[in-house]
């Protein structure tokens, strides 16, 4: 993965986030038109005057002023061109996240000089599938709003991100957390939010369940059925079988009228929504060890 030098921003390749292990700012954001991209970072002066250009200046900013010598910034840190490396990026996201010195989550819709509680629930921030695992990964998350004014952080937001977002507030206070919770629940959390590609539904919840797999991009909602393969294959949690089987037109297919069965598998995160207070009330009782994926489905 690349880095960016907050003093220089050159571009430094690093093989892993334990070699720059809390060295470096991260950015979390919404995606716009100009972003600056690998290709375009390489000439300094054609990436400045791009509108995305800002979110990379302001993150290199806030974090030379921490004393970070880097910065990552998914736009320009990653090169997209080339498959085997964004495949490889999007695998260790997560890891990326978790191993920041801070997280700087800027709210280009966030207006400057109102109330941060009242607001923040309507930015588009919140509903993108990519800043789940960029609120839940870091340790500290710093908000910013459109002026990059700082309007506070995770973890002394936590009790207002909870209630916000749903996720539990342990979790948000260490991520390690979220293994101990349902499936289900999990997949809750993603249930509202929106990916521009239909495969990001999936790509985007690998660090959430641990669990890796190849970028195929191209595949459609066969990304989200491999993201469940992948689960279970890590854990017998039966709770993940417990989506609700979306009315005609929320699914994105025909629906239930034109099918006489459909598999064991949710089509997407949606069919999670009314998971979200599933609970682990008695130590194992989702779990079931014999689950086994076969050339014909899954062996229960």
């Amino acid at each position: 993965m690349w880095l960016i030098d907050t003093t220089t921003l050159q571009l430094k390749f690093v093989g892993e986030p334990a070699d720059v292990e809390y060295s470096y700012a991260i950015l979390s954001h919404t995606w716009n038109d100009e972003e600056v991209s690998y290709q375009d970072i390489q000439n300094l002066d054609h990436a400045r005057s791009m509108k995305g250009f800002g979110k990379i200046a302001g993150t290199c900013r806030l974090a030379s002023a921490r004393g970070l010598r880097y910065a990552w910034v998914d736009t320009c840190c990653i090169d997209k061109s080339s498959s085997a490396e964004l495949s490889e990026a999007i695998n260790s996201m997560f890891r990326w996240y978790t191993e920041s010195a801070v997280c700087i989550a800027f709210l280009e819709d966030l207006p400057p000089q109102r109330s941060f509680e009242h607001y923040f629930s309507s930015c588009k921030w919140l509903t993108r599938g990519w800043t789940l695992q960029e609120l839940i990964a870091p340790r500290v998350v710093e908000f910013y709003d459109a002026s990059w004014t700082f309007r506070g952080c995770k973890p002394e937001l936590n009790t207002f991100l909870a209630r916000v977002t749903g996720i539990d507030q342990a979790v948000l206070s260490d991520s390690q957390a979220m293994f101990k919770v349902p499936v289900a629940r999990r997949m809750s959390w993603a249930s509202m939010r929106q990916t521009t590609r239909v495969e990001d539904k999936a790509y985007c919840l690998l660090g959430i369940f641990g669990v890796n797999m190849p970028m195929i991009y191209g595949e459609g909602a066969k990304a989200f059925m491999r993201l469940q393969e992948e689960i279970v294959k890590d854990t017998g949690d039966l709770s993940i079988f417990a989506w609700v089987d979306l009315p005609p037109g929320l699914s994105g297919v025909d629906g239930w009228m034109q099918q006489s069965y459909r598999g064991i598998f949710a089509r997407s995160p949606r069919e999670f929504a009314s998971c979200h207070q599933i609970r682990q009330r008695i130590r194992g009782v989702f779990l079931n060890k014999e689950f086994t994926v076969t050339n014909k489905g899954l062996r229960i």
